[in-house]
Parts: structure tokens; C-alpha cells; sequence
């Protein structure tokens, strides 16, 4: 078995899954070096030190160092800091290999080649794969304006209070649109946290971003009909992604694989007031990313399996007619990220080899 091989067993452990195919090993030939892909097979999804590093591939220090560089450089693998020392780890297919390199934008005739490759690989495998198991990776976030009034909303449904809760915030942009391209939604509203953003900063990925900034990122997603979703866990949030159908992975799980375990629906779904329904269309004229809500008689009906609780609809109805309404059966959340990936890895039969990736 040769580095590559390797390589893609190790990757294809983590929860978001990374199915070997011939686009893969494609994809993994193009981002990394031969030198670079032996290297990367002695890394774990925790960051290790170079010393580490060095010792386990029989290589001088000076060296592994100048190569995980060239890794963490082209974002393929990420570097964080303790105690003053640099930890060098692997990034997962999602978020991670597939999203890094084209948050610069499509800059090469390579991130064309890439962006083909990644478009067969979500067709071929990795879509499905990725979301195909009962507990999603990622969920849906409520427009919290839409949420009829005396509901509680939680703090982890909220993206605001998500967003007032990090540490660190990076603003990128969205890596499905640049690669897809697909559609004109604003591409710098991707929303990176804590370690994962301060090592896009640095490297040149994205840029720090304050929190009214990225309230404003939010607000101009909301405006643009782009869907928020977040890593679906209760404790913290690791992204915020503002989606579209036609581009972004997670939504086309769904709107394009069929995949009901693409990602979680909010707690909410919409309900529409027919009495004060002014049948301006607005609901129904493409702002709904599922095409849950017709027209019916001149009045706008919902398809409650279809709606995922974005409440998209209501932020732009002006006669007030549409509100988001608790479901009768709420999806369960994981309470930590922790516990997210360790369910999600279960259920994908992944969790000795992932356990056993993070030991080394």
C-alpha cells in the first residue's frame, strides 16, 4: 500500500467520511506531493509536535518542519499553538480538504481541475457518505426574527449568540460557491471559529473579523435567501455556513442526492396565516431553498415534510402571515462537538479506526 492509500484510510475514518474512489486519489495526487502525502500519514486528526512528527517517519526535524510548512501553507493541513509550540494536525475532507484551498478564490487552472474533481466526488461518493447516517454533522439555524413570539429559542439556536460566543472570528469565503459557482450569493459570509480561524488567518485563507462584522455577514445572508447552518452540536459552534441550494454541500445532500439525513432541520417549521396572507408571492418565488411553500388559490401553503425551519419565508413576508411554530417531533441535538463525532462515527462503523488514528 502505497503513502496515498494510506493516506485515504486514515482520512476516511474521521465522521465526514472520505470513500476511496479513482476522483478521490485523484484529488489527493494534486494536493499533496508524494514527500508530502508520506508525511501526512503519521499525523492524527490532534495536533502533534514536530519532534513528534519527525520521530515516527524516521526523518530529521529540520526537514519534517520545512515540509508540514509547505502542508499548512496550502492549507491541506492546519497548524494550532500550546504552550508556544506549534502542533501540526490533519484536516477532514469536510470542512477541511475540500473547502481550505478555494477560500482564496479560483485562482489557478489547478482549483479548476480541483473544483471539477471535488463537483464528481460529491456526485460519486462523498455526499452521500458524509450525511448518510441518522445524526447529521451539520444543522439548520433559525432566522430568530421569523420564531413566533413566546417561544423559547435556546442559545445554540440562535446564530447571534453563537457568534457573540466565540473567542476568535475568521470571514472567508464560501468554498462551494467559488468551486460551484453556480449562482451570484455573496461569497464572503463564511463564518470560521476559534483555532480553525486563527489558522486560516495567519496562512492567508480569511480574515479576523469583529463580531458586529459578522452579525452584518449574517443579516446580508439573510437578505441574499442563503440558509444558516451550523455543526450540530449544542455547546459551541465550530462554522456558521450560509448556504444555497444550488452550490453548498450540505443543502445539496438533499435538494440534490434526495439524502433525508443531509442535515438537521431547525425545531421549528413554518406556519402561514391565511387571513393575513396578502398573496404577494414573495414566500414562494424561489426565496424557499426546499420549494416547500406554492401558491394555492392565490394563498401561500407550506409542505411541512419539505420545510427545514430557515425561516427564510418569513423574513420577507410583509404582511406578517408567516411565523416559524415548534415541531411536534424535535430532532436531537449532540451536546458537545465531542459527542457529535463520536455518535456520528459510531453510526458510520468508523469509531475503532478513528479512536485508533487518534492515537497515534
Amino acid at each position: 500500500m502505497d503513502s496515498y492509500d494510506t493516506l485515504q484510510q486514515i482520512l476516511d475514518s474521521h465522521p465526514s467520511t472520505a470513500p476511496k474512489t479513482r476522483t478521490f486519489m485523484e484529488i489527493l495526487h494534486i494536493l499533496f506531493t508524494p514527500q508530502e502525502a508520506q508525511l501526512a500519514t503519521h499525523l492524527s486528526f490532534k495536533g502533534k509536535s514536530v519532534k513528534d512528527i519527525a520521530g515516527a517517519s524516521h526523518m530529521d526535524m529540520e526537514s519534517a518542519h520545512q515540509i508540514l510548512e509547505q502542508m499548512a501553507n496550502k492549507a491541506i493541513i492546519y497548524t494550532a499553538k500550546k504552550d508556544n509550540e506549534v502542533l501540526y494536525g490533519l484536516v477532514p475532507t469536510i470542512p477541511g480538504l475540500f473547502e481550505f484551498p478555494f477560500m482564496k478564490g479560483m485562482i489557478t487552472e489547478t482549483h479548476k481541475k480541483l473544483a471539477q474533481l471535488w463537483e464528481k466526488y460529491h456526485h460519486e461518493a462523498l455526499g452521500n457518505s458524509f450525511s448518510g447516517n441518522p445524526t447529521p454533522l451539520m444543522r439548520v439555524l433559525p432566522v430568530d426574527t421569523a420564531i413566533e413570539h413566546g417561544i423559547v429559542i435556546h442559545p445554540f439556536e440562535e446564530a447571534r449568540k453563537l457568534i457573540e460566543k466565540a473567542h476568535y472570528i475568521a470571514l472567508t469565503n464560501c468554498a462551494c460557491r467559488v468551486s460551484v459557482n453556480k449562482c451570484d450569493k455573496p461569497l464572503d459570509v463564511c463564518m470560521i471559529f476559534d483555532g480553525a480561524a486563527e489558522f486560516l488567518i495567519d496562512r492567508g485563507y480569511a480574515w479576523k473579523a469583529s463580531v458586529d462584522q459578522t452579525i452584518n455577514a449574517l443579516i446580508k445572508s439573510e437578505e441574499a435567501g442563503l440558509v444558516h447552518t451550523s455543526n450540530n452540536s449544542k455547546d459551541r459552534a465550530t462554522v456558521i455556513c450560509n448556504c444555497c441550494p444550488c452550490c453548498c454541500t450540505v443543502l445539496r445532500g438533499r435538494t440534490q442526492l434526495g439524502n433525508i439525513h443531509a442535515f438537521s432541520t431547525s425545531r421549528f417549521e413554518a406556519k402561514i396565516d391565511i387571513h393575513n396572507c396578502s398573496s404577494c408571492e414573495a414566500c414562494a418565488n424561489g426565496r424557499c431553498p426546499m420549494n416547500a411553500i406554492t401558491m394555492e388559490g392565490g394563498i401561500a401553503s407550506v409542505d411541512e415534510s419539505q420545510c427545514i425551519g430557515c425561516g427564510l419565508c418569513a423574513s420577507v413576508c410583509s404582511s406578517n402571515a408567516i411565523t416559524l411554530i415548534e415541531r411536534t417531533s424535535t430532532p436531537d441535538i449532540p451536546a458537545t462537538v465531542t459527542d457529535m463525532g463520536i455518535t456520528v462515527a459510531q453510526e458510520k462503523g468508523r469509531l475503532d479506526r478513528f479512536i485508533e488514528v487518534m492515537k497515534k
